[in-house]
């Protein structure tokens, strides 16, 4: 009788994991995270021009903080193995202070146009660029690119003309045109006032921003938070979001189902579905992944816990917000560059681009509510979620670059993407994918949608 009880129980739990259906979207639902309450006011759906400005007295008083840094020596040969170099980081102070043109910076920041819309309760920004030309006979694909932290709307400014005008940059395919939002509590996008926004929110204003803007199918792409975001809409909306094009795909509910293939693949890869890219990026597993996470992953405690006490320090300080943020696209650009005395830092960027993106963080005072993404997110577990038990089900393209955090094989991501199209493996690259190698996720972001195009 045990027996059979076991066998019944044992197979019912692998028919679920393996077999069971879930749903196959999630509900669009409502929210509104101003400060007042839907009733109190009738929310202003129109879309207004904007220009990112700061006052002389926010530059003046960067100056003065700067001027006035306390600094910390490194140890004798850390690196950047104990967190941003302190000695490199009087170099970037130095640079920050007497180099770095601002004024110059916020005409580049405003040379594509920007925008504002009020959705549930919040004001949203958005950059949309509109190709310059359009070959004849040709109609412009929209798309959604969504950053993640510590990035910003500014992470795209490189890709955009190479997908608003492919003929310039010697790239064939579709003329896309582009809208960049920031996320809610990021950037010049307002922070929610209440508790609970998290990614699944974030993709429903987004999705109620395309509709705003006229689109009734469109492409999303993102990375980071972003590629979370995007996710979501492609749940929440599959009858608007066209494709999706992801360069960052954690699967959040593997457990059951990797193990085996994780066990198995290093010496059975073609039974398990491993490629030898595979291999190469994942074994030796403990080494390669799971050490590198442990290493990269304690902000994440932190952020995912009690945010604003660090945010209280990182909003004060604006070197403190650098090292904190710069110290990412260091050891996310390449792990390697801990190895460096300058973290690597100009190797795939410059000082300007890297300072512009704190900067955004600096004069919208956003560290803090961007931070609270995580708690928002990580307040239950992402086993549980609902997103997490709902498979995407749009044509997806998934672009797999060498020196993101964690490599995840074809197979596992067919575990929540089930509609793969193209899956790529990327030639070089880390997390900020965008921000590094524009014209390579540009050119596969137009396979994938000439893919897709050719196919509907």
């Amino acid at each position: 009788m045990f027996l059979l009880i076991f066998t019944v129980a044992v197979g019912s739990l692998l028919y679920y994991l393996f077999f069971h259906e879930n749903p196959k979207s999630i509900p669009e639902g409502d929210g509104w995270w101003g400060a007042s309450q839907p009733q109190d006011t009738e929310e202003d759906e129109k879309i207004h021009p904007f220009t990112i400005e700061t006052s002389e007295e926010m530059i003046q008083d960067l100056h003065h903080r700067l001027d006035h840094t306390r600094f910390t020596p490194p140890l004798e040969g850390s690196k950047f193995h104990y967190g941003f170099n302190s000695t490199y980081l009087r170099k970037v102070v130095s640079y920050w202070r007497k180099d770095y043109d601002w004024k110059r910076q916020l005409d580049i920041l405003n040379r594509f146009p920007h925008f504002r819309t009020r959705i549930e309760g919040i004001s949203i920004h958005f950059v949309h660029v509109k190709p310059p030309r359009l070959p004849q006979g040709q109609i412009a694909v929209p798309l959604i690119m969504i950053h993640g932290w510590p990035g910003s709307f500014y992470e795209f400014y490189k890709i955009i003309p190479q997908l608003t005008d492919p003929a310039s940059s010697g790239l064939s395919g579709e003329t896309f045109e582009v809208i960049c939002p920031s996320i809610p509590g990021y950037g010049f996008s307002e922070a929610p006032c209440k508790q609970g926004f998290n990614s699944i929110a974030a993709a429903r204003v987004f999705c109620k921003l395309m509709r705003r803007l006229g689109f009734d199918r469109f492409y999303v792409q993102g990375g980071d938070w972003g590629a979370l975001i995007s996710t979501n809409m492609a749940q929440m909306k599959p009858e608007n979001v066209k494709g999706i094009h992801l360069n960052f795909f954690p699967i959040s509910r593997m457990g059951m189902k990797t193990l085996p293939s994780l066990f198995l693949g290093k010496y059975l890869p073609s039974l398990v579905g491993f490629t030898q890219t595979d291999i190469e990026r994942m074994y030796p597993f403990v080494k390669r992944n799971v050490e590198n996470l442990l290493k990269e992953s304690g902000y994440m405690v932190i952020q995912g816990t009690k945010p604003d006490t660090p945010g209280c320090a990182l909003n004060d300080s604006p070197v403190g917000l650098a090292a904190y943020i710069l110290e990412k696209y260091s050891t996310w650009t390449c792990k390697d560059f801990r190895d460096l005395d300058d973290g690597g830092l100009t190797r795939k960027f410059s000082l300007d681009e890297l300072l512009t993106n704190v900067m955004i963080y600096w004069v919208t005072g956003s560290i803090t509510s961007s931070m609270r993404m995580y708690k928002e997110n990580l307040r239950v577990s992402f086993w549980n979620r609902i997103d997490a038990k709902v498979g995407v089900y749009v044509p997806a393209g998934l672009a797999a670059f060498p020196n993101e955090l964690m490599h995840v094989p074809l197979v596992w991501a067919r575990m929540k993407y089930k509609k793969i199209v193209s899956f790529s493996y990327m030639s070089r690259g880390g997390h900020f994918a965008a921000f590094e190698e524009p014209e390579l996720l540009a050119e596969n972001l137009q396979q994938f949608v000439q893919t897709v195009e050719k196919s509907s």
